[in-house]
């Protein structure tokens, strides 16, 4: 019987991303990659070390236990290794009793192509270009950058937090922003606050997320998400409009005015916080592991 994911949420995650492969790149950078390849068959027996996206995946695939014999979660491994140089990160996989059987070894192709294949709602990979490269094809991604802080998240609640314009939605009126002033901005949003804006990179992502929030009353779900915005009143109401018009739940929302967002995520306990901006990115991971989505005006210099 041929296995269907459609009814799934699927993660496609880089090698890097999931294990520390930080000295093996470096012998890849300043070697090449015969150097790699000898080092990696070498070592793989040895078992990789976690990286920066390894608490989320292992979170993601916790919420697989609450029924397993309908799992609502898929991880695939994408990754520029070749099958052999894979193998440590295979058996890496094995060791850490990850439940990812699936996987694409590109053998240095950029393995982005494979997010449509598999039909993954999100990809995070530590290469910046492999992620826009995703974005540029329609798929929601993010560049991991790892947390320098202490999440107390400790429970089984997956917490997913999210910026608005240019990641949920998409950057229309961040370019206003840009290019005229927060003024503009403000009578902007305030004159098309019933038109809903447009979606973003993540958009079908919170939808996939929400299919299995929906699952459950708001009191027991498996997953908390947060929508945590520079917006303030009265161009809040735009966005709070356009996720009714998405039929899609939202568990917080945060709408701070240009304050710093970094307390506001370990308040919140966010696994991962997903932004277009450095500047954010530097204060979430602070608090949790971040992810940068390079997309829309504010990363286009």
């Amino acid at each position: 019987m041929m296995t269907d994911l459609s009814d799934k949420l699927v993660i496609a995650i880089s090698s890097r991303a999931l294990f520390d492969l930080d000295e093996s790149h470096e012998i890849f950078q300043t070697q090449g990659i015969e150097a790699y390849c000898r080092y990696q068959i070498e070592h793989e027996d040895e078992l990789l070390e976690p990286g920066s996206a390894f608490p989320l995946v292992r979170k993601l695939l916790a919420l697989n236990d609450h029924d397993p014999d309908h799992p609502v979660v898929e991880v695939i491994l994408l990754s520029r290794n070749s099958a052999d140089t894979g193998l440590r990160v295979f058996n890496s996989i094995q060791n850490h009793k990850l439940k990812i059987t699936r996987a694409a070894f590109t053998g240095g192709g950029s393995p982005y192509e494979y997010v449509s294949a598999f039909g993954a709602h999100l990809f995070l990979s530590k290469d910046p270009e492999d992620v826009i490269k995703a974005l540029n094809a329609g798929y929601a991604a993010a560049t991991i950058i790892p947390g320098t802080g202490h999440n107390d998240n400790s429970d089984n609640e997956l917490r997913l937090a999210f910026d608005g314009d240019a990641v949920l939605f998409s950057d229309e009126a961040e370019r206003v922003f840009r290019e005229s002033g927060l003024q503009a901005f403000t009578e902007s949003e305030v004159a098309a606050e019933k038109t809903p804006l447009p979606g973003g990179p993540f958009k079908s992502f919170l939808a996939a997320l929400h299919r299995i929030q929906a699952a459950y009353p708001p009191d027991k779900a498996l997953i908390r998400t947060a929508l945590i915005t520079a917006r303030e009143a009265p161009a809040h109401k735009r966005a709070i409009l356009t996720l009714r018009a998405w039929n899609i739940r939202i568990d917080e929302a945060l709408f701070l005015g240009g304050m710093d967002k970094g307390e506001f995520l370990k308040t919140f306990g966010a696994d991962i916080f997903f932004d277009d901006q450095r500047h954010h990115i530097e204060s979430a991971t602070q608090h949790t592991t971040a992810g940068h989505v390079p997309h829309g005006v504010s990363n286009e210099a």
